[in-house]
């Protein structure tokens, strides 16, 4: 007697569970070849609010971390990501990549991460300073992570860059809520799957699936994003800019016309950091 396969029901990745649209809304997902293969969350304003919660919950004992430890999750993170490689692979796969691109894209991933990894315990020394005073006191130059990170992925590359943009903001104890992909979500959706079983905690990183002309809007004006990372089109960045202007949040706006090498080492380093957390100068008295 013929089995049926038991198939997976993709779900977003949200305050450390996985969770359906609050709207109970899908959309489908074919492969290359047009064939149906899952529905995917159709996530909307309300679950973007809900994860914009669960991050906040999660950003005070996230930042209260030693760098090393971060670091050390970070690390763990992708070897995780290098232990499933070939699931990530077919993942990327579903959209048109062949056999070799995606296991490259997968390769770049797990880099990207160790990098970053790397960095954690290390950037406070290139970003920080002590500053020259003619005074009797020390002047000290700090980092702080500056809260939520509002993340809009691209749909090239939907791992790859999904992580480019994710790792650097959390290596400084910020939080993040992400839109993946649209036209490829199932990586993030997979990705999830594996945070939720890495020593990240839950609501560091939050990940979404929908359509971004719904989600662009309350990601660019959501008072708690204290900053946003985003490939967009030229409408897409004039609504990001304006309503980051308004709610006053930084914005780092990569140009979706253009074609972004994330394989190149230009998508990574100590700037990425550098755009997500804040300045902090403190005064010491010498001898106290």
């Amino acid at each position: 007697m013929s089995r049926l396969p038991i198939t997976k029901t993709p779900k977003v990745y949200v305050g450390g569970a996985f969770i359906r649209s609050e709207s109970a809304r899908v959309f489908p997902l074919r492969d290359a070849a047009g064939n149906f293969f899952a529905n995917i969350p159709q996530c909307t304003r309300k679950d973007l609010r809900n994860a914009v919660e669960a991050a906040a919950k999660a950003g005070p004992g996230w930042a209260k971390r030693t760098a090393y430890n971060r670091g050390q999750i970070l690390y763990r993170l992708g070897e995780m990501l290098e232990a499933r490689a070939g699931e990530l692979a077919d993942a990327i796969r579903l959209g048109g990549a062949s056999k070799g691109a995606a296991a490259r894209e997968v390769t770049a991933a797990v880099d990207r991460l160790i990098y970053y990894a790397g960095w954690a315990d290390k950037y406070e020394q290139v970003l920080g300073n002590v500053n020259p005073v003619a005074a009797p006191y020390f002047n000290f130059t700090v980092t702080e992570p500056m809260g939520i990170v509002g993340i809009i992925a691209p749909d090239e590359a939907p791992l790859l860059a999904l992580l480019s943009l994710v790792a650097p903001a959390i290596t400084s104890g910020n939080t993040v809520v992400a839109l993946a992909s649209s036209a490829q979500p199932y990586p993030a959706i997979v990705l999830g799957e594996m945070l939720a079983t890495s020593d990240l905690p839950g609501g560091v990183v939050n990940l979404l699936t929908g359509f971004r002309k719904e989600l662009v809007p309350t990601f660019a004006t959501h008072a708690h994003l204290r900053a946003l990372a985003a490939v967009a089109n030229a409408a897409e960045r004039k609504t990001l800019a304006l309503g980051a202007a308004d709610s006053v949040k930084r914005a780092r706006l990569f140009k979706g016309e253009a074609p972004i090498d994330w394989f190149a080492d230009t998508a990574q380093g100590v700037h990425a950091i550098r755009d997500f957390v804040e300045f902090k100068t403190v005064w010491h008295p010498i001898g106290a």
